[in-house]
């Protein structure tokens, strides 16, 4: 359980006020500010712009509406906190009656600004505010809307962003939550939580989840987060650490000798250009964990497996370097498997592991990426001085480019078993969101190959009987004048939306999976049919029938014949 109190940390959310909590959210609630008021209000255009951090259309839209006598009180807080409109005190008091302008200031929601005449009789004269973070809707798994507060973002605000800054609901946070897989389970860890989003989607699922940062200030947003959202994470505000314990550190060492059942990460794994004497206060924690190059991420995948217990399961976001050279080594077999030759030699023994690279970039594309996100930009000789030394760093490790993804870890159940083994794959190509339960659904499918027994010198798959998948269709190309399709093609339109190759024989078998015969029956038939070498071609095939299942593209019937 954490020693510090994260009530009261300054230039953040303060949350030692139960009360005032409970009153703003009474007001965000009863003002409608949620994901489809908040749409609803700007429009489908302005909305679609605003997501992407584009201001103007929306600025249009709430330019007029807040011009209106009684402006209505979501367009108030959403001209407030997500395009950082100054407002006066008045307003704020209209749209957030229970809370008030005071309240805010109180809460640090928003910071005062200067006194404004009477504007042309209309009431709104005297002290403005602004707004001091960015406090938008969030859909959970909790069957509410949520809110959260985060720093603003460099859309909203004017400078380099500061190095302790917190990270709101972004991409990377969304694709994490999409991804993890939600058993019902006691004990989780979010590590890295920044202002808590992937704890609030684990407390649907999760009687006690830690969440660590090295941050104090990202700490203090996600314990008032917690509190603002109490009724909907069902938390109880007076005992929050029951379900909800907010530790302060670095990576693992708060939690050192614990045991979890699921660890869920977006971590600090930004590779960033090291320079002599460094601190803490030079970075950006929320995305820079002090390492060099892929270091911090491959001892994470390294160490997390410790913290697991058996059968317990790590899910993480990472990038990675690949370096002239990679070629393969390491158990990569071919050319387009070099990019995994790091993250094979961090997967620790008997840890079951999958990684699926989503997309690589150059390092001119890497560097443009974070100074543009940290908006270093806006100062012309900071910009250039930075992206030089990202190409000079990844010029020393000889790195041609940075690869991306998702990571799944498992410590087996039972030790010296690995039913879902090591994967290791590249899908760069739009899937399915959320894509947690088809993963899901992927290590049962392994679990369940590895708990089918053959009989006596016949395949595991011999007695099993097929269905082809709902999503799976069949594809095949051929030359004009052909008798036979050059490319059969299998395709999946759900989940990772896999393709993959056939041959004329295993194109032949999977037509013929319809749960009648066993897989071992259809295999020895089309033997027979094409006058082949049962032999041979009975096992090859159903070991390319149990990759199809693993895959999803074949099922096996619960209840065989």
């Amino acid at each position: 359980m954490s020693e510090h109190d994260f009530s009261r940390i300054p230039d953040a959310p303060q949350s030692h006020d139960q009360a005032l909590l409970d009153a703003l959210a009474a007001d965000l609630r009863a003002a409608g500010y949620t994901h489809d008021g908040v749409s609803g209000l700007l429009g489908e255009e302005a909305d679609a712009a605003l997501n992407r951090d584009q201001l103007v259309p929306a600025l249009l839209v709430l330019r007029r509406l807040l011009a209106e006598q009684s402006p209505a009180p979501v367009a108030v807080v959403t001209a407030f906190w997500l395009l950082g409109l100054d407002l006066p005190a008045a307003v704020l008091d209209a749209a957030l009656p229970r809370t008030r302008a005071a309240g805010l200031l109180v809460l640090g929601l928003a910071e005062a600004g200067p006194d404004i005449p009477e504007a042309g009789g209309a009431g709104f004269g005297g002290p403005i505010l602004r707004s001091a973070v960015d406090l938008r809707p969030h859909a959970s798994d909790a069957d509410a809307e949520l809110w959260v507060a985060s720093d603003l973002g460099a859309h909203q605000r004017p400078g380099v962003l500061r190095p302790d800054h917190v990270l709101g609901i972004g991409q990377a946070s969304l694709t994490l939550a999409q991804t993890t897989i939600r058993p019902q389970v006691q004990t989780a860890l979010d590590l890295g939580t920044g202002c808590g989003i992937q704890t609030f989607h684990l407390l649907s699922h999760v009687r006690r989840v830690v969440a660590t940062d090295i941050s104090e200030r990202a700490l203090a947003f996600a314990r008032f987060n917690l509190l603002l959202n109490h009724q909907a994470l069902g938390l109880d505000p007076a005992h929050l650490e029951d379900r909800a314990d907010l530790r302060l550190g670095s990576l693992l060492e708060p939690v050192a000798g614990e045991r979890f059942d699921l660890v869920v990460s977006n971590p600090p794994f930004v590779i960033t250009p090291r320079t002599a004497g460094e601190t803490a206060a030079d970075r950006f924690t929320y995305r820079d964990g002090g390492l060099p190059g892929d270091h911090l991420v491959a001892g994470l995948v390294a160490g997390i497996p410790g913290l697991l217990v058996p059968g317990g399961v790590a899910q993480l976001l990472a990038n990675w370097e690949i370096s002239e050279g990679d070629d393969g080594g390491n158990g990569a077999a071919r050319e387009g498997d070099a990019w995994s030759a790091g993250p094979r030699s961090w997967v620790p023994e008997g840890i079951e592991a999958w990684f699926i690279q989503r997309e690589t970039v150059s390092p001119s594309g890497y560097a443009e990426t974070w100074l543009r996100d940290a908006s270093e930009a806006r100062d012309p000789d900071l910009y250039a001085a930075r992206y030089a030394s990202y190409l000079e760093d990844f010029a020393s490790r000889r790195v041609r480019a940075v690869g991306f993804g998702m990571v799944w870890l498992r410590r087996p159940a039972v030790a010296g078993t690995a039913p879902f083994g090591q994967v290791f794959e590249e899908i760069t190509y739009p899937i399915e969101q959320p894509v947690g339960p088809h993963l899901a659904a992927a290590v049962e499918r392994a679990d369940a190959l590895a708990g089918l027994e053959g009989a006596p010198g016949r395949h595991r798959l011999d007695g099993a009987h097929l269905l082809v998948a709902d999503d799976v269709t069949e594809e095949r190309h051929q030359r004009p004048g052909a008798e036979h399709p050059g490319v059969i093609l299998l395709r999946q339109g759900a989940g990772l939306r896999r393709t993959t190759l056939l041959s004329t024989e295993l194109a032949g078998f999977v037509s013929a999976c319809d749960g009648d015969l066993s897989a071992g029956q259809i295999a020895r038939a089309l033997a027979a049919l094409l006058d082949r070498d049962a032999g041979n071609l009975v096992p090859a095939l159903l070991d390319e029938a149990e990759d199809l299942v693993r895959k999803g593209f074949l099922l096996e019937m619960r209840n065989n014949r």
